[in-house]
C-alpha cells in the first residue's frame, strides 16, 4: 500500500494505492451519513459492495453509464437526491466509478451546499491514473466537453487494483492513453514504458505504472492547483483528442488523446520542437495500443479545438507537445495553420498506409 498527500490553498487530499485499499479504508470513511454516486455498468458488477458498505450508511444513487450522462439533467437529478437524502456539511459523498462518475459526483459535491466532503473511488484505468486525481469536475455543454465545472479536491481517493480484473479490453486501452501521456511528460515512465513496451496489458505493470503516473501528477497539482502554468502540461494530447472526440464519438477519451498525441507529434516534428528518433519511440507505444485513423475530414473535425479551455486568443490554438524525453512545451498556432498542419498529418498517414 502507497500513499500520497497533496497539500494545496483549498484542500489537503489523501491519496491511498494499492491491493487492499479499498476493504482498508472505505468502511471507516462511511461514519456519518453518505451519498454514493455510481454508474449502472458498476453497479451491475459490484452490487454486493454497494447493498454491503454504502447502503448502509446512506443512499446509492446509480446514473446511466457514458459520457452521455455528463449533463446537467443528470447533475440536477444527483443534487435532488442529495436534497431528499438530507445531506449535511459533515455529510461525506462518494464518487464510485469511472472518469464520468468522478467527474459529475465531484461538480455535484462542490455545489451542494456550497461544498461537502467528497471521496474519489476511481474504477477504470484512466480513472485510477489521472482523473480522480486533482479535483477537477466537469459536465459537458452544447456538445463542448468539460466546459462546465471547478477545481474540488477529494478529501480521499482510494485506487484499489481489484476493480481492474472486470475491466474490457477497450477500457484498458483507455487507460493507456494516458499513462502514455504521463511517459511523455516524465522521464522515468517512459523509460518503464519502453522497457515494458511488450508486456502494457500485464496486470502487474499497470499495478506499478499507476502509482507513478498519480505521483507525477499530484506533484504538479502541489504546484498549479488551477492550471494556470505547469498543470497545462496534463493536456498533452488532449487538445486535437478531444477536437476529434467531440466531432467523431466513435471512441473512447483515452484513445483519443493517443490519436491526439500521435497527430500534435507530426507538427512538433515538423517544428524541429522534437526529436524524429524521441517521437518515433513514442508513436512506437501509442501504436502498440491503438491503430491511427487517417481520417478524411480531420481539418473540418480539428476546428472543434477552437473551443479547448486552454486558448488564450481566439484565433490561436494551443497545444502542449513532447519536446526531449521528460520534457514538453506549449505551441500555440493560427486556427488556420493548425489545421492544414493536421490535414497534412492525415494525408501522409493515408500514404503510408498504401
Amino acid at each position: 500500500m502507497k500513499t500520497l498527500h497533496i497539500k494545496t490553498a483549498t484542500c489537503d487530499s489523501h491519496i491511498i494505492c494499492g491491493e487492499g485499499a479499498f476493504q482498508s479504508e472505505i468502511p471507516s470513511l462511511c461514519e456519518g451519513l453518505t451519498f454514493t454516486v455510481t454508474d449502472s455498468n458498476v453497479y451491475k458488477l459490484y452490487r454486493n459492495i454497494f447493498d454491503d458498505i454504502f447502503s448502509k450508511s446512506g443512499s446509492v444513487y446509480v446514473i446511466p453509464a457514458g459520457e452521455k450522462s455528463k449533463n446537467y439533467n443528470v447533475l440536477l437529478g444527483i443534487l435532488k437526491a442529495m436534497l431528499s437524502a438530507g445531506l449535511k456539511r459533515n455529510s461525506t459523498v462518494f464518487a464510485v466509478g469511472g472518469g464520468v462518475v468522478g467527474d459529475i459526483c465531484g461538480l455535484a459535491a462542490s455545489l451542494y451546499m456550497r461544498g461537502v466532503k467528497l471521496v474519489q473511488v476511481p474504477t477504470t484505468l484512466l480513472s485510477q491514473v489521472d482523473s480522480s486525481v486533482g479535483g477537477k469536475t466537469a459536465i459537458d455543454l452544447c456538445g463542448v466537453k468539460n466546459i462546465v465545472g471547478t477545481f474540488y479536491q477529494p478529501g480521499t481517493v482510494v485506487v484499489d487494483p481489484m476493480f481492474l480484473s472486470t475491466l474490457p479490453a477497450r477500457e484498458i486501452r483507455c487507460g493507456l492513453g494516458e499513462i502514455i501521456k504521463y511517459g511523455a511528460l516524465n522521464k522515468d515512465i517512459y523509460v518503464k514504458l519502453i522497457e515494458n513496451k511488450n508486456n502494457l496489458r500485464s496486470p502487474e505493470f499497470l499495478k506499478d505504472i499507476t502509482f507513478d503516473c498519480i505521483q507525477h501528477k499530484a506533484e504538479v497539482v502541489r504546484r498549479d492547483e488551477r492550471e494556470s502554468g505547469l498543470r497545462k502540461t496534463l493536456n498533452l494530447g488532449h487538445t486535437t483528442g478531444h477536437a476529434f472526440e467531440l466531432y467523431y464519438k466513435r471512441k473512447s477519451h483515452g484513445e483519443f488523446v493517443l490519436i491526439g498525441m500521435y497527430y500534435e507529434l507530426f507538427i512538433a516534428v515538423k517544428r524541429g520542437i522534437c526529436a524524429a528518433e524521441y517521437a518515433d519511440s513514442l508513436i512506437q507505444l501509442i501504436k502498440k495500443v491503438i491503430n491511427i485513423p487517417a481520417y478524411e475530414d480531420a481539418e473540418k473535425a480539428c476546428l472543434m479545438a477552437v473551443y479547448d479551455k486552454k486558448n488564450v486568443c481566439a484565433a490561436e490554438v494551443s497545444l502542449i507537445v513532447p519536446a526531449e524525453a521528460g520534457r514538453c512545451e506549449e505551441l500555440r498556432l493560427p486556427v488556420d495553420e493548425y489545421a492544414a498542419e493536421i490535414a497534412q498529418c492525415a494525408l501522409k498517414i493515408r500514404e503510408d498506409k498504401q
